[in-house]
């Protein structure tokens, strides 16, 4: 039984036994919840026990305090949970009903705690690890591979997004950390740059620029781009290099994949500018940008002040060593 399994810990003396305050009147959801959370394991311990005085024992509590907080329980719920008789109390037909739904309750707040520190253990623990769509596909793959060398039941939770949103998954508390670009700079997270990768113009294979191999960007000022949505890094670094070549893009098609983007480059729907690709795609010729300097900066981030499980610390400690030499070497 759950509650059984509960009573090996011991409970506070102090934590379920002070007196709460009541401000009149009939109390919500939320405030009965607040009200009873603290008493469950309690009303449990006695009703496996069926006696006040070995309940106190075993919980480790004192018995005078146990016997107030469970009339109060009774009180604030409005229902009888505990006939009494002398020395000992038997559950009422209420009673029985509420200790299967305390035993769920407990059973489901042990589950949790469980696997919380699961999740903490230094050796077995999860980071929950977010990176760019263009990461998948080789650099975040031989990351994790080389880390498992030293922490091989580390475990993880991928998440591929852009940038904005992988920010703002860090800041709910959902992502521990994440690779971005460009490398963010707000009060509230940490960031540190890691790497830079070099982009390119892609064109299609037939385009009057695809027989060169480099070109400033200035000479594709005529061309209509294909580039990500608003809000993903890389349209805001192809605006900024457009906007420094001296003109502003001619925007044909937007889109939520690189890959995707390059297959619209392919189909002869205008022009690119994106990191190389993992694997060579046919239809496209990839220009090597002289002027403005084209690159993008990847940098790893995580919510500043915050804490860290080992796990955590152990992955970024891992990330920041890999400064200069995070992306695949061309």
């Amino acid at each position: 039984m759950v509650h059984q399994q509960r009573s090996r810990g011991r409970l506070s003396p102090s934590g379920d036994t002070q007196d709460i305050e009541r401000n009149g009147g009939e109390t919500d959801g939320e405030d009965i919840t607040r009200l009873l959370a603290p008493r469950l394991a309690h009303f449990a311990g006695v009703a496996r026990t069926e006696r006040v005085t070995r309940a106190a024992q075993e919980m480790g509590v004192p018995q005078s305090p146990l016997s107030r907080a469970l009339v109060r329980l009774e009180q604030d719920l409005g229902v009888a949970l505990f006939a009494r008789r002398g020395r000992t109390v038997s559950l009422t037909p209420a009673g029985r009903t509420f200790l299967g739904s305390v035993e769920r309750a407990l059973a489901e707040i042990e589950r949790a705690a469980e696997e919380v520190r699961a999740d903490a253990d230094p050796a077995t623990g999860k980071v929950a690890f977010g990176f760019l769509h263009t990461m998948g596909a080789e650099t975040v793959p031989n990351l994790l591979h080389a880390f498992r060398d030293d922490h091989p039941r580390i475990r993880f939770s991928l998440v591929q997004d852009h940038g904005g949103a992988m920010l703002e998954r860090l800041r709910a508390g959902e992502l521990d950390l994440c690779l971005t670009s460009p490398v963010p700079d707000a009060p509230d997270l940490v960031a540190r740059r890691l790497d830079e990768q070099k982009l390119r113009l892609v064109v299609p294979a037939g385009h009057r620029l695809a027989g060169r191999r480099r070109i400033r960007l200035a000479e594709a000022a005529e061309e209509s781009f294909v580039t990500l949505e608003p809000g993903y890094g890389m349209r805001r670094i192809t605006d900024a290099l457009c906007r420094e070549a001296g003109f502003t893009p001619r925007i044909a098609f937007e889109g939520e994949e690189t890959e995707t983007l390059r297959g619209l480059v392919a189909a002869g729907l205008g022009v690119a500018l994106l990191p190389p690709p993992a694997v060579p795609r046919p239809g496209v010729a990839e220009l090597t940008v002289t002027a403005p300097r084209a690159v993008r900066e990847i940098g790893v981030a995580w919510p500043a002040g915050g804490p860290e499980t080992p796990p955590v610390a152990a992955f970024k400690k891992f990330l920041l060593s890999r400064r200069g030499r995070l992306l695949p070497q061309p």
